[in-house]
Formats: structure tokens, C-alpha cells, sequence
């Protein structure tokens, strides 16, 4: 059996035990070949060689912390098994177990699925996985000036972190702000918290997509640049580890979610224009 079965059967085995949330079991009707989204030849299949008739693609900024994640995982486990094995051996599976959920969570938390996404001229779609938590009236001193209704998405450490476009059309504004690492579900991160914010504009609207740090979200990546025109369900950017997206839309626009609705980037309409 080769490694990659044997994560597999991990990974099935660790869905028995309650977290699927973590560790998702994908789809296994997918016809073959499929085709893969990419972006640059940022996504790295590994389901293909391994049992292809499933998909599971691992986003480049998680190489170098899975990585190391996986040096430590064995490392830590050649030490237990080196000196705790014969005096107390039901510790060192404990640690096993430990390291290896661990491990998976890493993997599982850079995953990018494959899914089909939404492409509709007359919606803006869902920037990002998580939860809707604010729906309200706001004041935009940042870019617009003036009345904008917030929508705001929260990813807890188990929803995927990938961020799409929202809307068609050209980045008119990028600019990214140091800030404080309040909780993410807190009002004042929208304002104060570490932030990059982007514009985009098209012939029919304009929309300000902000990518908002959390208490555990270190890392702000944005690939976007001013001038740039962009599709919808295009890649936006990246947040480590717990985070909030916030879209500002025009004042009056319908808006199609309501508060706590599960939504998924790239497929969740947000609003009608």
C-alpha cells in the first residue's frame, strides 16, 4: 500500500471519529480526466498519482508550513518511540495521535476544491468560505467616502482559506494597513485590525473586498495590483489561519444571504445588482 492510501485511509478513519470538518473526505464522482483550476502553477495536485478518482489540491503558500509541520511530526515521533517505547508505551501512541491530528488539520486547512463556480455578470459572489456575520449600514472612510452596505465573512481555522473575486472587472484601488490582531468577529477589526483592501470596478458597480487579520491570522497575502483587470472566481489572495473578509456594496443593493448562513467562495451569491 502506497503513502498516500495510507493517508487516505487516515484521513477516512479520522471523518469516523467526528472532525470532518478538518478533514473533508472529497467527492469521488468526478469524471477522469479532470481538469484542475490554476492560477500561475500555484496548485499542486497530489490526488492523481495517488488514488485518482478523488481531488485534493494543496495551495502554495501551505508548501513551506506543511513541510516543516511533517520534519517536526516525524521528528517528534522518532524521539517518543526512541525513549518512551519500553517504559510507557501507551504514551507514545497518545503522542502519535496527538501529532498526527495535528499534521492532518495543517494539510486539510491549505486545501483549495475543486468546485464549480459561479459566473453571473448581475452578482457578486462570496470572496471567501466561512459564515455571514455582519449585514449592515456603513461609513467607508477609506476609499468611497460615504454610506456602504457591509456584508462580512468570518473562516474559522477549518473553513478554506482561499479568497476569490467577488465581481468581473479592474482593481482600481490596493492598498494594504498595519494594524492590532483583534478577534476577527470583533466590529473594530474591519477598522483597526491588520488589513489589505482592494477595489473593483466595472461598468455597473463598484466594490471594496477587505481581507481582515484575526487573533491567529499572522499573514495577509494579496496577489491583486492596481490596473489589473480580474474575472469573477478569480484568485484574490490568502489568509493564514483564521480570518474575516468584508465586502462594501453600494447602498440599496440586494443583498441574497442572511446573518450566519454558510456561505462558499466563489459559489455563494452574495448580492444582485
Amino acid at each position: 500500500m502506497g503513502i498516500c492510501h495510507i493517508i487516505y485511509e487516515i484521513g477516512i478513519r479520522y471523518q469516523v471519529l467526528g472532525m470532518r470538518n478538518f478533514f473533508p473526505i472529497p467527492n469521488t464522482n468526478y469524471p477522469r480526466p479532470f481538469r484542475t483550476e490554476r492560477s500561475g502553477g500555484q496548485y499542486l495536485v497530489i490526488n492523481y498519482l495517488c488514488f485518482p478518482t478523488t481531488i485534493m489540491t494543496i495551495h502554495k503558500e501551505g508548501y513551506k508550513t506543511i513541510a516543516i509541520c511533517g520534519f517536526l511530526f516525524v521528528l517528534i515521533n522518532l524521539l517518543s518511540f526512541s525513549f518512551l517505547s519500553y517504559n510507557v508505551p501507551w504514551l507514545n501512541w497518545i503522542v502519535f495521535a496527538l501529532t498526527l491530528a495535528f499534521f492532518l488539520f495543517i494539510i486539510s486547512f491549505f486545501r483549495v476544491p475543486t468546485r464549480k463556480l459561479t459566473i453571473d455578470e448581475n452578482a457578486i459572489i462570496a470572496p471567501a468560505d466561512g459564515k455571514v456575520v455582519v449585514i449592515e449600514e456603513t461609513f467607508d472612510n477609506e476609499y468611497f467616502n460615504g454610506k456602504r452596505l457591509q456584508v462580512s465573512i468570518f473562516m474559522s481555522p477549518a473553513n478554506v482559506h482561499q479568497n476569490r473575486c467577488p465581481l468581473q472587472g479592474e482593481v482600481v484601488y490596493n492598498k494594504y494597513h498595519k494594524g492590532k490582531y483583534l478577534v476577527a468577529w470583533n466590529p473594530k477589526s474591519s477598522t483597526e485590525n491588520e488589513r489589505h483592501s482592494v477595489v473593483i470596478k466595472n461598468d455597473r458597480t463598484e466594490v471594496l473586498v477587505k481581507q481582515i487579520a484575526g487573533a491567529v491570522a499572522k499573514r495577509i497575502i494579496n496577489y491583486l495590483k492596481t490596473g489589473q483587470k480580474v474575472e469573477q472566481g478569480a484568485e484574490l489572495g490568502f489568509i493564514k489561519f483564521g480570518s474575516r473578509v468584508d465586502l462594501l456594496l453600494p447602498p440599496g443593493t440586494k443583498i441574497d444571504v442572511q446573518l450566519n448562513q454558510a456561505v462558499l467562495g466563489g459559489v455563494t451569491v452574495i448580492a444582485s445588482l
